[in-house]
């Protein structure tokens, strides 16, 4: 409002100048009420004129700001928190193609067929939870035995869905249930797809490899190191 004010002013007293040169120009001579007249309509036509400079200025800024409104809130919460002692020993990266197909009768006579092709481009990392390592020392001989070894797991699989060739018509229409399952069903496959790869045995050699490693550099000896092969095998087994 201050500034309205200032710049009105300083437009009605640049007005003011022009017409009283004018007028001093075309009569030569000017009086107190030609002046104060003067003055009260320069000072009217700068109020009119910063008023339409005002309004302009601000239509043009209404236009340039979005007017949409986007409020965004986050709330995290903490379900629980514990130790792990969970190694990352093999890690490899699968690309699955999973195929959707349902097929249905519309009143119990004319089929109608939905079809999903997706793509899942997953990192997974296999290793092993030392939780579930069992082992006895032998202080007095330096030796470790190990007594009993868990087989290599999945530690991690990182998704990434990539749909294409939906087809479905307007009586048999993919929900988001359809896709929930095909996402966790997709998954799954890549499961499987990892543990009968090669990700076992990469992982059961680096298993064995760091731990002859550090027992030997404390100059102890590990028995029962063919136990890691073991439960390796016996995933593959089971996996086949």
């Amino acid at each position: 409002m201050n500034a309205f004010i200032k710049n009105t002013c300083i437009v009605g007293v640049t007005l003011l100048l022009f017409m009283q040169a004018g007028c001093a120009a075309s009569s030569g001579q000017s009086t107190v009420s030609g002046i104060t007249g003067l003055l009260v309509l320069g000072l009217a036509l700068g109020a009119v004129i910063m008023f339409f400079i005002m309004f302009y200025i601000n239509k043009l800024t209404r236009r340039k700001q979005n007017v949409q409104v986007i409020r965004e809130s986050s709330h995290t919460i903490i379900e629980s928190m514990r130790r792990v002692f969970k190694i990352v020993f093999a890690e490899g990266h699968f690309n699955e193609i999973y195929t959707f197909e349902d097929t249905k009768k519309l009143f119990g006579i004319i089929p109608s067929t939905r079809r999903a092709l997706v793509i899942i481009e997953a990192k997974v990392l296999v290793g092993y939870d030392f939780e579930k390592c069992a082992w006895e020392i032998d202080e007095r001989n330096q030796k470790i035995k190990l007594t009993s070894f868990p087989e290599p797991e999945i530690l991690s699989i990182e998704p990434d869905y990539k749909y294409y060739n939906f087809d479905e018509n307007i009586f048999n229409l993919l929900n988001r249930e359809d896709l929930t399952r095909i996402q966790a069903n997709g998954k799954k496959q890549v499961e499987l797809a990892a543990m009968k790869s090669h990700l076992p045995r990469i992982a059961a050699d680096q298993m064995r490899t760091l731990l002859l490693e550090v027992v030997q550099s404390k100059n102890w000896q590990l028995e029962n190191i063919y136990k890691i092969t073991e439960s390796e095998a016996k995933l593959i087994e089971a996996n086949k």
